[in-house]
């Protein structure tokens, strides 16, 4: 089970396939979001997905499964609705009636997400590669097109993580060019965002696809960019997973545990000397405020001159 948001989904992914790899006899059934389908295709990892938004949600009119495994989170909610299943077999961190690994133990020792869910299989006899992330790019994106869009992402589920619409604006106006076009994408939610940041950008409407893209079409087109600059938001785990170089802009958040990896075309931005650290309020953390257009500009630029196949330099933080 991993019942939660896109970005959560995509750092499970190489814990999901040592599953694969660990169970090639079995049939496995992923209990997620169902808008998450188009990316549960891509890992090669599953067999089915069972509509789940929540562990609450989970229900299961079957047999008792085989195994049962928990990569929604340390419980007791999400072991519990596991362990309704009658599962003859449990995996996850430990907890009245699972013997896995002490939770604040790994954690210590792996701070980040990936790392963790593979730690916690590995302690349970499950060889893990943490960095066994990458997704195959969607059917129909051709690699190196002449003309390949920058995406800017301005949204994000929660203030504290949006970067102010007008500096988005100055880098989208800066980075448009024909042979890199800014196109703004976000949700449905987000599209009066995302039209302000074109028009002050002096990008056409026809630019803003933010509330005109599925999943399948969000993945196509950041498997396809040149260039993808957000907050610490779901796009930017999909521009980990396809590949594709990505400036990420961080502030309640602290990177070492949801950042892209270290030896990817990644530069996350932020200053951890201002973070306040609330991922839930509703104003911009300071360690985001702190980060410039001309800070982004220059990641953008050191980027430039890495194809997708080479390590750039490693991401920096503002202080």
């Amino acid at each position: 089970m991993r019942a939660l948001h896109l970005g959560d989904l995509l750092v499970a992914v190489p814990a999901l396939r040592a599953l694969r790899r660990a169970l090639p006899d079995h049939r496995i059934v992923l209990a997620t979001t169902p808008a998450l389908a188009p990316l549960v295709e891509l890992t090669g990892a599953v067999d089915e997905l069972l509509p789940t938004a929540a562990p609450d949600a989970l229900t299961w009119d079957r047999p008792p499964p085989d195994v049962a495994v928990n990569l929604h989170g340390r419980g007791p909610q999400s072991h519990q609705a596991l362990d309704a299943l009658d599962p003859r077999r449990r995996i996850g961190f430990g907890a009245p009636g699972w013997d896995g690994p002490d939770f604040d133990e790994i954690a210590a020792r792996h701070p980040q997400e990936r790392e963790r869910w593979c730690a916690m299989l590995a302690a349970q006899g499950i060889p893990a590669d943490a960095g066994d992330l990458r997704l195959p790019p969607p059917s129909g994106v051709a690699p190196g097109r002449r003309v390949s869009p920058v995406l800017v992402h301005p949204g994000a589920r929660h203030g504290s993580k949006r970067w102010p619409a007008r500096r988005f604006a100055e880098v989208a106006a800066a980075l448009n060019c024909p042979l890199t076009p800014v196109t703004i994408t976000g949700t449905t939610d987000e599209r009066e965002l995302a039209l302000a940041v074109a028009g002050a950008a002096g990008l056409a409407e026809s630019r803003v696809l933010a509330g005109r893209t599925d999943l399948a079409q969000l993945c196509a087109l950041v498997a396809g960019a040149a260039l993808v600059v957000s907050g610490d938001t779901g796009v930017a785990h999909l521009a980990a997973a396809f590949g594709t170089p990505s400036v990420t802009l961080f502030g309640p958040v602290d990177p070492a545990q949801w950042g892209p990896p270290a030896d990817g075309p990644h530069v996350v931005l932020g200053d951890p000397d201002l973070r306040h650290g609330d991922p839930f309020a509703d104003d911009p953390d300071p360690a985001l405020l702190a980060v410039g257009v001309g800070d982004v500009l220059r990641a953008a630029a050191r980027l430039r001159d890495h194809p997708r196949s080479r390590t750039p330099a490693r991401a920096a933080e503002i202080r």
